[in-house]
């Protein structure tokens, strides 16, 4: 598999794992995210898979995105992945809800088109 189609598989799974955030926290207050434990613990999964999705992506890649925080969000999937104790919800709860939403759009953005389906002969 070419890198550039590896990248493309890589995006799609940071935005499914965006756009379930979006579904978990839709219409949550910060003190609900607190109190239920299978909403935060399902926006913590899905931003450790962004991060690792993220992470999995090209370094050429990533270089001609400057424009994308890739370093923090791989930094955050290794907090959430390794330094568990130390979470901010507070933090976290404003990442799921104001910048998660712009990495989806941006990362939407960055898709290559869906090639044709070949015409059948």
């Amino acid at each position: 598999m070419r890198p550039e189609d590896r990248d493309a598989a890589h995006m799609h799974d940071a935005i499914e794992a965006g756009n379930g955030i979006g579904g978990f926290i839709r219409g949550v207050t910060f003190e609900r995210y607190v109190a239920e434990d299978v909403v935060r613990l399902a926006v913590e999964r899905e931003l450790t898979i962004i991060g690792e999705a993220v992470k999995r992506l090209s370094r050429s890649f990533r270089e001609a995105h400057p424009e994308i925080v890739w370093r923090q969000i791989i930094g955050l999937r290794n907090v959430l992945m390794h330094e568990y104790d130390e979470i901010d919800n507070h933090r976290i709860f404003v990442i799921a809800t104001e910048l998660v939403p712009k990495l989806v759009a941006q990362l939407k953005a960055l898709l290559p088109p869906i090639p044709p389906d070949p015409e059948p002969e």
